[in-house]
């Protein structure tokens, strides 16, 4: 029985967990919905109408960190996560920076702002709280993250949650025209473009091209035109609604 996640593959909580998958070979199939459009029964998988769900069998599981140390216990090759004690200790905490502070900066004070909030809900963007994410509160985090990443390669020697997770949301960031100055943060936007440039990751973004700006409601039938892993069911409505939809 293949694996179920249900989740937009434009949410970086949902593309690392898809990362996961592909690096590991997993099958999958994905209701790519957008967690504003989820309806009761996805209310029901996922309480906090959060992204991403992965079903398997019976099993339920939320929150992309969960699943991802779920997949990796289930499926330990190849290697998520560093072999090392100390070493998957740091990968767990670069982890969690990227999806606390990153998220709250990149994804919620900006992509939120100029995307979600404006194209989905129709308000309009508060760009004075962009202004202050961008150039106020994002430098020292990204100085922090630079004074961490290696000059070369991933930060454990091969790919795995950690480098994942940063590259993540920088990826989503770019669709709403941000990206690390490579002058001033050259490790971070150099980590980025290698984690980009891996094959997963590629087959991932092509899949999140081909729906980027299209109406949520037109989605599904354009990934299904470019060959995506679709579910034959979809939890998701024409309508959105406000919740808190992080992952």
């Amino acid at each position: 029985m293949s694996l179920t996640v249900i989740g937009n593959y434009i949410s970086p909580y949902v593309r690392k967990v898809l990362a996961c998958l592909e690096l590991k070979g997993l099958d999958y199939r994905i209701d790519p919905i957008i967690p504003f459009y989820g309806n009761d029964e996805f209310a029901r998988l996922s309480p906090l109408r959060r992204v991403p769900v992965l079903i398997d069998g019976e099993l339920v599981l939320n929150d992309s960190s969960v699943i991802c140390q779920y997949l990796e216990d289930r499926h330990p090759a190849p290697a998520f996560y560093p072999a090392d004690v100390a070493q998957r200790a740091q990968a767990r905490w670069l982890e969690e920076f990227a999806d606390t502070r990153l998220a709250d900066l990149l994804i919620w004070r900006v992509f939120y702002q100029r995307a979600i909030r404006r194209r989905i809900f129709g308000e309009d963007t508060d760009e004075a709280a962009v202004r202050d994410a961008l150039e106020v509160q994002l430098p020292p985090a990204l100085d922090y993250l630079e004074a961490r990443l290696p000059a070369d390669g991933f930060l454990f020697g091969v790919p795995c949650v950690a480098d994942v997770s940063i590259a993540s949301y920088f990826r989503t960031a770019a669709f709403v025209r941000y990206a690390p100055d490579p002058a001033r943060w050259p490790r971070t936007a150099a980590l980025v473009e290698r984690v980009l440039a891996l094959e997963p990751l590629r087959k991932l973004a092509r899949y999140e091209d081909a729906m980027l700006r299209i109406p949520p409601p037109e989605q599904r039938a354009a990934l299904a035109a470019v060959g995506a892993p679709l579910t034959e069911w979809t939890l998701g409505t024409d309508r959105p609604r406000h919740g808190v939809p992080r992952g």
